[in-house]
């Protein structure tokens, strides 16, 4: 198949660029660039590289591809507070206007990266895909409405879908530090300390990024019935944990580093632990290739390999807020998760 991947510069891009050439097919990316940069490793390339912002693709730059991977976006609730508007026109306003170019295209399939931080303060544990969203950010709240609007362009001829992501984590050529888990284990490397801002109780769903990636190939490569119209929470049931767990896994990795309970934040309002059997259910043959300790493991050694440290960590490279507060100038064009 012809695929388009935007976002494909971004923390899960580059992994999804690789799989999708890997299972064979033909890639075209389209990234702004926003983080150049960031990279730490080098990264396979698209077939077809397209440096613009997603609001400038045209329906030719679409023709002829069968299927589109949406990543590109505002990529967490700290980057989408910063300015709610903007994170509204690019996640919402640019991913829906991509969206309806994509289907007067030709485009058959558009699979769009939506989070499970539409969940927010989940009224009850273990939710599902049907149970209330209450999201609590811009970003969360951009996810929905983009989704509202998807199911408004599906028909026979035009299938979409959602892909409500757990909480990313874990190694990639892009490194983010910004995620919970990395950002614990980088703070036990830097400081000897696992900074946990929170009081540790809140639940997130985790997933690895590179989990993430192969995601979007099943669902790339998924029959048309079985995601067509659909959000589907991406994850597993087994790796839903407190954030205490998180620091708790990191002392095991780094056991001179203590765990720190630093209050910053106060209590932490977003609160969910997610079901997956819904993904199990349309994709049986989908499973998730890393445990959050396998995960871990695999990062912690390549953070020990390439010297890791706290210029790295207190610096703006793979911190996605800093680069963009740093980059204001460029905020009104789509950026890479």
């Amino acid at each position: 198949m012809n695929i388009f991947v935007t976002g494909h510069l971004g923390y899960i891009g580059v992994h999804l660029v690789e799989l999708l050439k890997a299972a064979g097919h033909r890639v075209t990316g389209c990234d702004l660039g926003l983080f150049e940069g960031c990279e730490w490793e080098p990264f396979v390339r698209p077939d077809v590289e397209l440096l613009k912002d997603v609001g400038d693709v045209t329906e030719g730059d679409l023709e002829g591809h069968d299927a589109l991977c949406h990543l590109a976006a505002i990529s967490n609730d700290p980057m989408g507070d910063l300015n709610p508007e903007i994170t509204l026109s690019v996640n919402r306003d640019k991913s829906v206007e991509l969206a309806r170019r994509a289907k007067s295209a030709g485009v058959g399939r558009f699979l769009f990266s939506g989070s499970c931080s539409v969940y927010g303060a989940g009224e009850k544990l273990d939710l599902e895909e049907t149970d209330p969203l209450n999201p609590l950010t811009a970003y969360a709240q951009s996810k929905i409405e983009t989704e509202e609007r998807l199911w408004e362009l599906s028909d026979d001829g035009f299938s979409t879908a959602s892909l409500r992501n757990a909480t990313a984590y874990g190694h990639s050529p892009m490194l983010r530090i910004d995620l919970v888990v990395n950002n614990l284990l980088g703070s036990a490397l830097s400081y000897g300390e696992i900074r946990i801002k929170s009081d540790g109780s809140p639940w997130r769903p985790l997933v690895h990024c590179r989990d993430i990636a192969r995601a979007f190939v099943a669902f790339a490569e998924a029959p048309r019935e079985a995601i067509h119209n659909q959000a589907i929470n991406v994850g597993g049931n087994q790796e839903n944990y407190q954030v205490r767990d998180v620091g708790d896994l990191v002392k095991q990795l780094i056991p001179t580093a203590e765990v720190a309970y630093t209050g910053e934040v106060g209590e932490d309002p977003r609160n969910y632990r997610v079901k997956f059997d819904k993904l199990g259910k349309l994709l049986p043959g989908f499973k998730l290739q890393y445990t959050l300790a396998s995960g871990m493991e695999e990062l912690h050694r390549a953070m020990v390999d390439h010297g890791f440290n706290k210029i790295d960590f207190e610096g703006d490279r793979f911190v996605r807020l800093r680069t963009l507060r740093d980059r204001m100038e460029m905020l009104s064009p789509a950026s890479a998760v």
